[in-house]
């Protein structure tokens, strides 16, 4: 055999391209993915495609045992990671490999591979957990919920930690399958399509999938005992809608509701652009709670959003958030504007529709209703901050914005950038600035100091969101336009929508207990 002779020079570049990187070119996945609210939110170092959630929950103990399957992909040379989570943990594996782990602050599991892993290498993560999420408290709330028959998970912006781990912030959106084992008689809900279902030894098996990126946030989880509808739409997609048995005066209100999801969703087609996910419909479980949330495919309702009977208004904005909020998700909390602002409008143009009031009406109404010194005007929508993410500046001061734009580009351009939009970002996440500058781009007008006026000057602006001398009115205002010839006398005494009090009643919308 010929055995060639190497130099030394030779030989030390071989062995440059032999050896892997050293550990000192491995190093820890931030603690945190980088949000200017919320910094111990997510983690970096690596992306989630999948989340496989296999759960058993018995409802008389609010006892939840998991093992979750995670795929990924690192993203750097990675020494250890983090997830969120606020359960006991009893295992890891990290490529079929036990792996050391730890924990830190209120939610991160600290883990630590056997072997360090390479940048830009898929990777799976399973993590065997347990505990009761109705006893975890971060910074003192909860986002899990327990009802007479069983739990819930929803809350924003915050919920995956109380019921399973993940890299939990709106930029790492992945797809979900959510097995849940519960005694027999009670149902499990969750997002997406119903997969399977089966019973054996007393305990049923529900099998969920949502088959396009989700935020971890708009995961859910409902245990109890369901009434539940079922349909399909007309493009054949699966609705599944569901309500606490226990609801009381409640129950018809929410029904009523809640049933024309569809309708609505159809309505929304034509403003928004197609529907953006494999299955529709709604729940309403027994809580005490009074807020909504548009977790995806499936938004959760409390029963006091129905206290003064049926509210479609409230199946608007969060069927809204399916494509403003759930498909194109924020990139930072702080961008909130461009989940609450155009689901707060999009009950305006419904309003329109059903001729309660044009959305030239209530902009005028918002308007002149808060005096100039009203602390609504200090409020940002564009970067509220952390303790008013959720105030109603956020969202009508926010949906003045939109009319405003409205009024500036007519309304062949406005309804193209409402449709155009979730096109563009389909799936992923934006900035407020992507907005502006997608609105320029399709209007060809300069907007960079309307946006600012509306969004960011934390006073009252000098003049209301009504249409521009010169440019075409709404056609779908004829009253607004002829408000606007009696400005002055509307300014003194201006009169309420007729969709304004079930509008006024969805303001609970996102208040929860966090703040």
């Amino acid at each position: 055999m010929h055995r060639r002779i190497i130099v030394p020079s030779a030989l030390a570049a071989g062995l440059l391209l032999a050896i892997p990187a050293s550990a000192a070119d491995f190093t820890p996945g931030a603690p945190g993915i980088g949000d200017s609210y919320y910094p111990a939110s997510g983690n970096g170092g690596y992306d989630v495609s999948h989340y496989d959630l296999r759960l058993k929950y018995q409802p008389a103990t609010d006892l939840l045992e998991g093992t979750a399957t995670l795929v990924a992909t690192t993203k750097q040379n990675l020494s250890r990671f983090n997830l969120d989570l606020g359960l006991k943990v009893s295992e890891v594996r990290v490529n079929g490999r036990v792996a050391k782990f730890t924990t830190a602050g209120d939610h991160e599991l600290v883990v630590t591979p056997a072997s360090p892993l390479e940048k830009n290498k898929s990777v799976s993560i399973v993590v065997r957990y347990a505990g009761k999420p109705s006893e975890v408290k971060i910074g003192g709330w909860s986002a899990w919920a327990r009802t007479p028959d069983g739990g819930v998970a929803a809350q924003e912006p915050d919920s995956a930690v109380w019921w399973f781990p993940s890299n939990d912030h709106p930029l790492d959106k992945a797809t979900f399958d959510v097995s849940v084992l519960v005694p027999d008689g009670h149902q499990a809900i969750s997002n997406g399509v119903l997969q399977s279902q089966s019973s054996k030894l007393g305990w049923t098996r529900f099998n969920w999938r949502s088959n396009k990126p989700q935020a971890t946030y708009l995961a859910t989880l409902a245990v109890g005992k369901f009434d539940i509808t079922t349909d399909r739409t007309a493009n054949g997609l699966p609705v599944l809608n569901a309500y606490s048995k226990d609801l009381g005066d409640n129950a018809g209100a929410a029904r009523a509701s809640i049933e024309r999801t569809t309708e609505v969703a159809e309505w929304l087609e034509s403003v928004f652009g197609p529907y953006p996910f494999n299955s529709l419909g709604g729940y309403v479980p027994n809580v005490t709670s009074g807020f909504a949330l548009e977790t995806q495919t499936r938004p959760f309702y409390s029963p006091r959003q129905f206290a003064n009977g049926a509210n479609v208004s409230v199946v608007v904005h969060e069927l809204a958030h399916q494509w403003y909020g759930d498909s194109v998700s924020v990139a930072d909390w702080k961008d909130i504007w461009i989940n609450e602002g155009f689901a707060r409008y999009s009950q305006w143009l419904w309003s329109e529709k059903e001729g309660e009031g044009t959305a030239q009406e209530l902009a005028d109404y918002v308007y002149q209703t808060r005096a100039a010194e009203d602390p609504f005007w200090t409020v940002k929508p564009g970067d509220p901050g952390p303790d008013d993410q959720f105030h109603a500046a956020v969202y009508d001061r926010g949906a003045l914005a939109l009319q405003a734009l409205r009024n500036e580009i007519g309304d062949e351009r406005f309804f193209a950038v409402l449709k155009g939009w979730p096109q563009q970002y389909a799936y992923g996440n934006a900035k407020v600035s992507d907005f502006v500058k997608y609105a320029e781009k399709l209007s060809g007008k300069p907007l960079a100091g309307l946006f600012d006026t509306w969004l960011y000057q934390p006073v009252k602006p000098a003049a209301p969101a009504a249409a521009k001398a010169g440019l075409k009115a709404p056609a779908a205002a004829p009253a607004a336009r002829a408000a606007q010839g009696s400005a002055k006398a509307a300014a003194a005494k201006p009169a309420q929508p007729k969709s304004w009090k079930k509008i006024a009643e969805t303001n609970t919308i996102h208040e929860n207990d966090r703040h």
